[in-house]
């Protein structure tokens, strides 16, 4: 029997989907309220790769303003299910996603990533991705604890 493959955009109508969802396929388990605000919100986007009805992938960003430039859409994540892996679902939600950004008249599309996630940067390559040299990233996780 044949696979199906979907890949669409979710939005304020998949909350019961996400919240549903068995762990693996985000970091931690999905908080109902940031998943409702995060699809309520139109500055932000998530697209999903679905095997035969059954939610496998994501990619999700935010589109970032600035009083001075055009938009740029930043991609927060992109994740496919381990046994998923390999089989072409995240090149076909980035090219879904990047395509998303251009109809929201994003001029620009970036994200970081580990150096050593050799996995993600093929794939970012493999999109018409370009690594940035000489770029440092500062990261403050935790401030909402510190005092």
């Amino acid at each position: 029997m044949p696979v199906t493959l979907e890949i669409r955009q979710l939005g304020r109508g998949d909350l019961d989907l996400l919240c549903a969802l068995p762990e693996g396929l985000f970091d931690f388990p999905v908080i109902p309220a940031q998943a409702a605000a995060f699809l309520a919100d139109p500055g932000h986007a998530m697209v999903a790769a679905f095997r035969d009805g059954v939610m496998v992938g994501m990619a999700s960003g935010t589109v970032l303003l600035h009083p001075d430039k055009p938009p740029v859409m930043f991609v927060n994540e992109v994740g496919v299910r381990e046994e998923d892996r390999q089989r072409g679902i995240a090149t076909l939600m980035m090219e879904r996603f990047l395509t998303l950004a251009r109809a929201r008249g994003c001029e620009g599309v970036w994200l970081g990533t580990e150096a050593d996630n050799g996995s993600a940067r093929a794939l970012y390559h493999k999109v018409g991705g370009r690594e940035t040299e000489g770029l440092v990233i500062y990261d403050w996780d935790g401030v909402r604890d510190e005092g």
